[in-house]
């Protein structure tokens, strides 16, 4: 059963790939649903996906594709009051380690008890900024010793493209905020103020690679305009 705004997405969707070949951008959708943000729109995507009506392409900015449309071309039943889906809720975290061994130590490596609330924003997907997924009704706690100076997040990890780094799909990723990032560091970072990603950055002269640590894909180069660092990975949680 979907409810009427993903109905109405799904059609809008569809409607662009058949006229014009090519998915409508999160501005289009949001303006044709008469959506005041962007993160409405993720969720939307998002139901429609786990209710497998469509998928997203991997690796290609505004990229889906609808897989089945509802029968009759309409909703199953009438739609109930939208009820869209939202990121976990928080959890007792364990704390694994992984390629970032500096993210461990003081107090989170002894075990202490503190911890601090951070914002969980959702899941980190590509086609979705940041400030879209902002959403501070839901947090994770973080020991504290995990956590430094400044402004931290939490984002919940969508892929497999860092196993080889100990992160894997389904781990809650926690986030210093920051604009800058040292050569080889794991970050969050946004493509052409359209895509976000989790990657190690590479800096290459006047080049930007954004490094996956998974064999199956492969190292994207951009120029220094096209990515926007917007924090770097301090640690990471999974629950069992």
């Amino acid at each position: 059963m979907l409810t009427r705004k993903q109905y109405e997405l799904l059609l809008f969707i569809d409607r662009k790939l058949r006229a014009e070949g090519v998915s409508p951008s999160f501005d289009e959708m949001k303006e044709a649903l008469g959506l005041k943000s962007k993160s409405g729109i993720h969720r939307l995507i998002t139901g429609l996906e786990e209710r497998g009506f469509i998928r997203r392409l991997p690796h290609r900015a505004r990229a889906l594709e609808v897989l089945r449309l509802p029968e009759n071309n309409a909703p199953a039943a009438p739609p109930p009051v939208p009820a869209e889906p939202s990121p976990r809720v928080s959890f007792k975290p364990n704390v694994i380690k992984g390629d970032f061994r500096a993210a461990f130590s003081g107090a989170a490596a002894s075990g202490e008890a503190t911890a601090v609330a951070v914002p969980l924003y959702g899941k980190i997907a590509a086609g979705t900024p940041i400030e879209a997924l902002r959403d501070n009704t839901n947090s994770v706690e973080v020991p504290a010793g995990m956590l430094g100076t400044g402004e931290h997040y939490a984002l919940t990890v969508d892929g497999d493209s860092m196993i080889e780094a100990g992160i894997f799909d389904g781990d809650t990723v926690v986030i210093r905020q920051c604009e800058t990032a040292e050569n080889g560091t794991i970050v969050v970072a946004l493509v052409d103020d359209h895509e976000v990603t989790l990657k190690r950055l590479r800096r290459k002269g006047a080049s930007i690679a954004l490094e996956p640590a998974n064999q199956k894909y492969e190292t994207r180069i951009f120029g220094p305009d096209r990515v926007k660092v917007q924090g770097r990975l301090i640690g990471l949680m999974r629950q069992y």
